[in-house]
């Protein structure tokens, strides 16, 4: 190795180590703060480690809000979207992919045209299209549209089985006298599990965190998610500018998704490696 050649090394891992630092340093900064004390949090130099360490923060945000109902909330949206969603999006991706059908690729291609539609577009027309069905406070607008799939997934879907599913493989399912849907939940569906379990991490992380959705929908406590709670606790709950009480609910809130990701970040790195080679 040349000296240029070290010397652009040298200049990548400093512009990476800065980088990691600038992402890393306002969640390290979160996690200090929930364990502070309120006096303690603008101190200058700023303590990284807590001095004095409490975990009051926590109780007492637990005490004050409804975290545990907008647990309940996310959780309900969750296991319906996720479950009922990825299923179908599954079948959809397999008809795309491994049937012929007229007009397969023009409907594909109006499907995918969908995705350049912005949300604030179609925001408006939606929210006046649930009132009518009277859906507003409710958890329905955030589940039934989840309910038939997500043209990014069965995008996704579509490539990996393409490439992973031989039609040798299910020509000779039909030979054996396999019906349709025998042949997708028992020749599709064991193959493509891995890129299954990365769209339900990736589909986790996205419903979990979603704002803007539950706080045009959801007006009632009881009926809010965890995130509309925790941007409602300086209003609601906790007293102005108590900062240890607000990053310890956002670190509760943080749980589930280090869990996910901790579980299937192998399934999460393969999605990502996979859509980049498709």
């Amino acid at each position: 190795m040349n000296r240029s050649e070290r010397s652009m090394n040298v200049t990548i891992y400093v512009i990476l180590f800065l980088g990691s630092f600038i992402m890393l340093a306002p969640f390290v900064w979160t996690v200090s703060t929930a364990f502070k004390t309120q006096e303690h949090v603008f101190d200058f130099p700023p303590k990284w480690i807590p001095d004095p360490f409490t975990w009051l923060n926590f109780v007492e945000v637990w005490n004050k809000a409804p975290l545990l109902t907008g647990f309940m909330n996310s959780l309900i949206i969750v296991i319906c979207v996720l479950s009922v969603g990825l299923f179908v999006s599954t079948m959809a991706a397999y008809a795309f992919s491994k049937f012929n059908f007229p007009f397969k690729e023009t409907i594909f291609l109006c499907l995918l045209g969908t995705m350049m539609i912005p949300y604030s577009v179609v925001m408006i027309p939606q929210f006046i299209g649930f009132s009518y069905l009277n859906w507003v406070d409710t958890l329905l607008p955030l589940i039934v549209p989840g309910l038939f799939g997500n043209i990014v997934t069965i995008f996704f879907f579509r490539q990996f089985m393409q490439g992973s599913i031989p039609s040798d493989l299910i020509d000779a399912s039909k030979i054996d006298g396999a019906s349709y849907f025998r042949t997708f939940a028992t020749v599709a569906i064991p193959i493509v599990k891995p890129a299954i379990a990365a769209q339900a991490a990736l589909g986790f992380m996205g419903i979990w965190n979603d704002f803007l959705g539950p706080v045009i929908y959801l007006h009632s406590t009881e009926k809010q998610t965890i995130q509309v709670i925790i941007a409602s606790l300086q209003a609601n709950y906790i007293s102005q500018a108590n900062y240890p009480n607000m990053m310890a609910a956002a670190l509760i809130a943080l749980v589930p998704v280090v869990i996910v990701f901790f579980f299937c970040q192998r399934y999460f790195i393969e999605s990502l490696s996979i859509s980049g080679l498709k």
